[in-house]
């Protein structure tokens, strides 16, 4: 079981991180301008983490690979760490679908 852990940047925005049950980073969220926005993508991820379709698989310009997960209006909910081949990405993935539904919700 995962979980996601919400803070409060620097900047005064909202953001979440979705942990594997390792601790290893699956996603991560940009910002938010309120708590309960950053709640709502929370809800986004839970929705649409089980969708293959939404998942778009990306290569950086370092050679290294990573997902962002949209929403079915097409935003961008979140973005991965960066893994070192595509079968990690894959992992990653597989493990977001997975944990993402009953993940837990705690503040960091």
């Amino acid at each position: 079981m995962g979980t996601f852990a919400t803070k409060t940047g620097a900047d005064g925005q909202f953001y979440f991180s979705l942990k594997a049950d390792n601790g290893e980073n699956i996603l991560g969220s940009e910002g938010y301008t309120t708590k309960a926005a950053c709640d709502n993508g929370i809800e986004s991820v839970r929705k649409n983490s089980t969708e293959e379709g939404r998942y778009d698989r990306k290569e950086s310009t370092n050679g290294k690979f990573y997902f962002t997960l949209k929403a079915g209006n097409g935003q961008i909910i979140g973005k991965s760490q960066m893994y070192g081949d595509e079968a990690a990405r894959e992992t990653g993935i597989a493990s977001l679908m997975s944990v993402a539904a009953t993940a837990t919700v705690v503040e960091a």
